[in-house]
Parts: C-alpha cells; structure tokens; sequence
C-alpha cells in the first residue's frame, strides 16, 4: 500500500513534486542525474517501494528516463505529434512553467510567401510575433507566428511573454485551433539564433513550420519554429492498417 503524508497526500507524489521544483528552478538540467531509489528513499524517509513509485511516475510522463546500469536523467522534453499543442502546454505536461522573452511583436507587410500560405493577400498586414522559449532557466526554442493583423487587431498591445497564444486567441478573440499541417526538417543555426539559443553557428536545430487552422477550417496562424536538438526528443506514433 502507497505510504502517506499526514495530510492525506501520497509520498510518492512529494517526491515528485520535489524533483520538478529541482528541474523548474534549475538545478537539475536536461542530461543530469536524478538521486537514486535508495538516496530518495533515505532523503524523504520512505520505503524504496515508494521512491521507485515516484521515479516510474516521472518517467512515464517523460520528465525523466531510465538509462541501465547508468542511473535516471533529466529527459528532454518530447514533441507529441499526434496532439497539437502550445509550447506552454507542452511545458506545463511536464510540470514546467514555460517562459518566453518576447522578441518581436509587431505588423508587417513584406512576407508575400507567408500571406499566401494564410490565404492573405500577397500585401497584406500580417501581426509577427517572435519569442525566445525557455523552461529551467534553458533556452528552448525560437518560434515565431504570423496572423492576419485585420482579424486580431489589438494582439501587439497584448502581453506574450507567459501564457499560451492558443489560449489568448480563444479567450480574447474566440478563435478556436484545430488541426495544423506540419513540414519537419533539419537546419543549422545562423548566427543570431545560436546566440540565441547558447549554440555555436552551424549547430543542429529541428525545424518545424506550420500551418494552423481554425474549427472554422481557416488557416489562421503561420508557425516557424527552430528547437535545440539536444534538447528536444520527437515523439512519433505511427499506426498500420491490416497486416
């Protein structure tokens, strides 16, 4: 049977909890060993049952992963590809709170390429908002979005640097997202997005571009994305019909 804090709480759970406050705060990074069953079972003063519980749980949400004969590490986060997600949302399945330093938030009207791929008018104002995604104090990711500026007048005076722009445009504009066409690549990193992202110029990057659309079939919002590849893990579930 599951030991028990005195409030009612499972010990596993304050382990858990305990390892993700590490991992948040930054002194556990992605690559570092996580204690032991045993060193777990004598800092939290529970059975070895409940430290190895804690430690299961934590892996199957990915936060962690078991190497044998080597130990448990901080895992990369994993990109799910069969669930649209924010890169917020992303983070907080994990038990992270992802932060952003916004870089550019702004109208602009010289990407034709772009506007065509938003069914936009070749000219047309678009809204580019460009963000520096970390989670435990780490640079992640640089995304950057496009929308039609028409549609969400108003989303440059809008504070991006915390919360999720899926939830801001559901919230602030009612538009609902729905499903994204996705072009998954790799590239290097120029000079401006390794500094960016702490990596040396020519550093592997994973690329992903999407089209995301609306429930009212819309392609509503264009999505650049450049993830440090030592920092993400794609997670690609495939299925076969028949045999």
């Amino acid at each position: 049977m599951p030991q028990t804090l005195s409030n009612g709480t499972p010990a596993y759970k304050r382990i858990r909890a305990a390892i993700l406050k590490r991992i948040e705060a930054g002194h556990l990074k992605v690559g570092d060993p996580v204690d032991s069953e045993r060193e777990l079972a004598r800092i939290h003063k529970v059975s070895l049952m409940t430290a190895r519980h804690a430690l299961a749980t934590l892996e199957k949400e990915g936060t962690v992963e078991r190497r044998r004969g080597a130990g448990t590490f901080v895992a990369p986060p994993k990109i799910h590809f069969n669930k649209l997600m924010s890169y917020t949302e992303q983070m907080a399945s994990r038990g992270l709170a992802a932060g952003s330093s916004l870089l550019c938030n702004r109208v602009v009207d010289d990407a034709p390429d772009i506007a065509a791929r938003l069914a936009l008018p070749l000219n047309s104002p678009m809204i580019k908002v460009e963000r520096l995604r970390h989670a435990a104090s780490e640079p992640f990711a640089l995304e950057t979005c496009y929308l039609s500026a028409n549609d969400f007048a108003g989303l440059t005076r809008t504070p991006l640097e915390r919360g999720s722009l899926f939830s801001i445009l559901a919230r602030d504009y009612g538009v609902e997202v729905a499903h994204a066409d996705e072009e998954v690549d790799a590239t290097a990193a120029d000079s401006r997005t390794g500094e960016l992202l702490a990596l040396q110029r020519g550093a592997p990057l994973l690329r992903i571009r999407q089209v995301i659309y609306a429930t009212n079939g819309r392609p509503t919002v264009y999505m650049l994305g450049l993830y440090r590849s030592d920092r993400h893990t794609l997670l690609i579930r495939r299925f076969r019909n028949g045999i």
